[in-house]
């Protein structure tokens, strides 16, 4: 069994680690090749997974980033394609809601490779945004879905993905958080480094174009920042550092900005946080696997199951609703259920690639 595994931004690298992990653990029959596209390119965002995770080095790396969606997904398809003809997979894998994830998709599908999509059926129903059409276009393509909760394979089944093809497994970023959360405790320096004590600092994390590419979304939220009852750590995306100085921004004094940090600093951090206020979606699950109630700074969230537990509170980017949220949102998440699953989700997905004919 030969399987290609499309990856390119840290989400992904998070997701692929624990998958391939199961691979080497359960499935010594697969043979598994990693393409990195390139789409997180920085070191802190990208070389530093591989090292902390023990996810098996790139075979790939394409070096594709720092353009428009449309030029980064043609340039991933074309140079995908290539490392398919040449590696003839049985499978390909693509994680997520990325430009590479759909790269990933459309290479595969056009070779009539099978392809298996993991965090499928997400939704926020918001088609401007453009990681709901890569989510939607990766699941219509797909031969077989991993769902991570009900409400996902819920969405699948009222597209009209139903069968054997819909598969839900549980997150794979618990899996993560199970994996790795004591190696975080053990190893991450980053509390001592800035003199951080437990809860008594918000998290902040942005990236998404529709906050950092709009001056004036970007201008509200770092307002709402400013009245916050807490100092704030915000690990600066790139891509949010460069639109700082071309919207002419300064951060205000209850905001210290600091480098992107590797997965197990970036635990460490979410794990002490108060509160963490962020517009990915990951974080969002993370903070709620920490028990960290969030703040989430869009105008809507594909975990819905974190609005309906009270763990999240999505309030756009109003400077007013930043600022009530940020002061008010601070009570410590309960377990109550888990709809993410219990942690097994690796294995389940490695289980589905025993054989080379489904």
């Amino acid at each position: 069994m030969r399987i290609v595994t499309v990856v390119g931004a840290r989400p992904q690298f998070i997701k692929a680690a624990v998958v391939s992990r199961a691979f080497r653990a359960h499935q010594p029959g697969v043979h598994e090749v990693v393409v990195h596209t390139g789409q997180h390119y920085d070191a802190n965002m990208s070389a530093v997974f591989f090292e902390e995770l023990d996810i098996p080095r790139p075979n790939y790396n394409l070096g594709i980033g720092g353009g428009s969606h449309g030029q980064n997904t043609g340039r991933m398809i074309e140079r995908i394609e290539e490392v398919l003809l040449q590696e003839k997979p049985n499978w390909v894998i693509v994680y997520g809601d990325t430009d590479s994830t759909v790269a990933g998709a459309v290479a595969a599908v056009k070779l009539h490779i099978l392809l298996a999509h993991v965090e499928a059926g997400l939704r926020s129903f918001n088609r401007r945004m453009p990681e709901e059409v890569n989510r939607v276009l990766a699941d219509h393509a797909s031969d077989l879905l991993f769902t991570p909760t009900d409400t996902a394979t819920r969405n699948l089944h009222s597209e009209g993905i139903v069968g054997d093809e819909v598969q839900q497994a549980g997150d794979v970023m618990y899996d993560a958080v199970l994996l790795y959360g004591a190696k975080a405790e053990q190893t991450s320096q980053i509390l001592h480094a800035h003199g951080l004590k437990s809860k008594e600092y918000i998290l902040a994390t942005l990236h998404r174009p529709v906050n950092v590419d709009d001056a004036d979304r970007m201008r509200s939220i770092l307002n709402g920042f400013r009245d916050a009852p807490l100092p704030i750590m915000w690990p600066v995306h790139p891509r949010a550092v460069k639109r700082l100085g071309t919207f002419g921004l300064s951060l205000p004094e209850t905001v210290k900005a600091i480098e992107p940090v590797g997965y197990l600093d970036m635990v460490m951090l979410e794990k002490h946080a108060a509160l963490i206020a962020t517009d990915s979606g990951g974080v969002q699950k993370e903070a709620y696997f920490h028990r960290v109630p969030c703040v989430t700074l869009r105008d809507e969230t594909e975990w819905v199951e974190l609005v309906e537990l009270g763990a999240n509170v999505v309030v756009g980017t109003d400077r007013e609703n930043i600022a009530r949220a940020l002061t008010l949102a601070r009570e410590p998440v309960s377990v109550g259920s888990y709809p993410f699953g219990r942690g097994a989700a690796g294995p389940r997905i490695a289980s589905h690639f025993g054989d080379t004919q489904r």
